[in-house]
């Protein structure tokens, strides 16, 4: 469902389809996260209940084949859910667009048996899923992991994986962990996906990170000691996971660009209400105009990021030859833009921005991750860069 795009670049109309998936998205999160949100911040309680009521809604699978249970949607319309969602909470939609992801990639490169098996339970949210790339050592260097996993002739040809994966959002929660491992050669060529259950024998969990921000998501080390996977889990063959970590990226940027904006989107209207409210030499604040000229670059940045997150989106969805190249432009400026936003709107809140229970706060800290995730925003350049001069 692509949006029809106007005669000037990058102005969209969207549909009525996509009005009504929007409506939809902002509606649950207005009524089921909102007001949980500071709650479940405030206790670091990850609200896996809320999570899967997402499911009946095509949530769980936003672009996820039909035929085993997902919503058959683009990525425009994914841009739109997970920007509604976040206006709510930031974390609680940014653990949704790592389900996806990963529900994705089994979608995208599993067998057909493999999408039969795991996707149904995954779209409906029955099951949740993790994402497993990053690792203690390699964080931006993804070719460089270390996690191995070896074919085990003593364990009925299965693998038996050793290592362990850093900052997983879900671990210890989620069902199943679609996880990127070493099989081969060091280096790219040398690595496949595994889908792993969390009942696997030798698979455990770290203790809770404690972070800055995302307090209601669940964030561990995944430690694989002699776990055993069975073969019928490996996802494209030996040697595929490098091209299939990478191709989820670009969605995922997307994803988490929305987030930011819809976070940014909340912390101005709060903004915007607080300096109405707030007297100060005997008139409202918002009567002041420096204030009104940063409420106006405000609400001018977050515009032009939501143009420029629409357009990328749109060009994932057309397979536009640039995609890749608009993904990374578009997580690098919304995620800046975003922050930035967000930040000042907690300077405009004066010392009451810095309370918990205004809200700002959470989503400075909560939108402070996103310029690392997916990619840190430096290494967003690197792809840029590429794309103009080459390596």
């Amino acid at each position: 469902m692509d949006a029809a795009v106007g005669p000037t670049a990058g102005q969209f109309d969207l549909n009525e389809d996509q009005r009504a998936i929007q409506h939809m998205a902002e509606t649950f999160a207005a009524d089921r996260v909102a007001p949980n949100a500071l709650e479940w911040d405030r206790n670091h309680h990850f609200p896996s209940d809320v999570i899967r009521e997402t499911g009946p809604l095509g949530i769980g699978g936003i672009y996820i084949a039909e035929d085993v249970g997902g919503s058959g949607l683009g990525r425009l319309d994914a841009v739109l859910i997970f920007e509604a969602l976040s206006r709510a909470c930031p974390g609680f939609a940014s653990f949704i667009s790592i389900h996806n992801m990963a529900s994705w990639m089994i979608d995208k490169f599993g067998s057909e048996e493999q999408r039969q098996r795991l996707l149904p339970k995954l779209t409906s949210m029955e099951w949740l899923g993790s994402y497993c790339l990053t690792e203690p050592g390699s964080g931006s260097d993804a070719a460089a992991l270390k996690t191995r996993a070896v074919r085990s002739p003593g364990n009925g040809g299965d693998y038996v994986v050793n290592g362990a994966k850093q900052f997983i959002s879900g671990a210890g929660d989620s069902d199943v962990y679609v996880t990127m491992v070493r099989t081969g050669e060091e280096g790219p060529k040398g690595i496949s996906t595994l889908v792993i259950p969390k009942d696997a024998p030798g698979l455990s969990f770290g203790a809770l990170e404690n972070k800055m921000g995302w307090h209601m998501q669940s964030t561990r080390q995944v430690i694989f000691e002699d776990c055993k996977v069975p073969a019928v889990n490996l996802l494209s063959g030996e040697g595929a996971g490098f091209g299939i970590a990478m191709a989820g990226l670009d969605g995922g940027r997307l994803n988490i660009a929305a987030c930011s904006l819809g976070g940014a989107q909340s912390a101005l209207d709060k903004a915007i209400a607080y300096t109405a409210e707030r007297k100060a030499f005997g008139k409202p604040i918002n009567q002041f105009q420096a204030l009104q000229f940063k409420l106006a670059d405000m609400e001018t940045e977050l515009q032009a990021a939501r143009i420029f997150l629409y357009t990328a989106a749109s060009k994932l969805d057309r397979k536009a030859p640039d995609a890749g190249k608009w993904s990374a432009m578009a997580k690098r400026l919304v995620t800046d833009t975003g922050f930035n936003v967000a930040n000042d709107a907690l300077q405009l809140h004066g010392g009451y921005g810095y309370l918990h229970d205004y809200g700002i706060e959470k989503l400075v800290r909560d939108l402070r991750v996103h310029q690392i995730l997916e990619g840190t925003n430096e290494i967003m350049r690197v792809i840029i860069a590429r794309s103009l001069v080459g390596r």
